[in-house]
């Protein structure tokens, strides 16, 4: 079996922070867990610091890990970014990675494009985008089995996440709620 990636919504930071908890708890590392939510307080200290009248595109370091508290601050590699046409959202894990390359080439497609790049179907990707453009967290977490899979799927419906999706590169993805 591929590496799956398991994908789910959460509405509030305290929310992912349970999630998180329960994943890690479940024996999930936490660089195989990302978080990607918009970060409404810094827009405008991006731009500053940056020294540039736009802020898209632009990839801004480890501060943004003074944002993020409980669980979201163990994560591997927190950073901000600005994706053009989504505005500045903060990442951790290997979503992260993903992201930066999108942000700093300025690429289109977002977001969205980044996830149909790791493997989720179009239309998944294009409702998590618009989900994170509303305020909530996308949490992705990397199985190596179906065991995996399925223990990840239980957590995140537990702790009431929504729109809870499984995607592999080269597999028609499952979704469930």
């Amino acid at each position: 079996m591929s590496h799956k990636s398991i994908y789910a919504i959460a509405i509030s930071e305290g929310q992912a922070n349970q999630i998180l908890d329960s994943l890690v708890n479940a024996g999930f590392s936490t660089n195989d867990i990302s978080v990607l939510f918009p970060d409404k307080d810094s827009t405008h200290q991006f731009a500053h610091e940056k020294h540039t009248k736009a802020p898209e595109g632009a990839v801004v370091g480890a501060s943004a890990g003074g944002v993020v508290g409980g669980t979201l601050g163990l994560l591997a590699g927190i950073g901000a970014l600005a994706i053009p046409g989504v505005g500045p959202l903060i990442a951790a894990g290997p979503l992260l990675a993903a992201l930066s390359g999108v942000a700093a080439g300025a690429t289109a497609g977002g977001v969205a494009g980044a996830l149909v790049g790791l493997g989720t179907p179009e239309i998944e990707a294009k409702r998590y985008e618009n989900r994170i453009a509303e305020g909530n967290l996308l949490i992705s977490v990397h199985a190596e089995n179906s065991d995996e899979v399925e223990k990840a799927k239980d957590v995140l419906k537990n702790a009431g996440a929504e729109d809870i999706s499984v995607a592999s590169l080269g597999e028609a993805p499952t979704v469930g709620k």
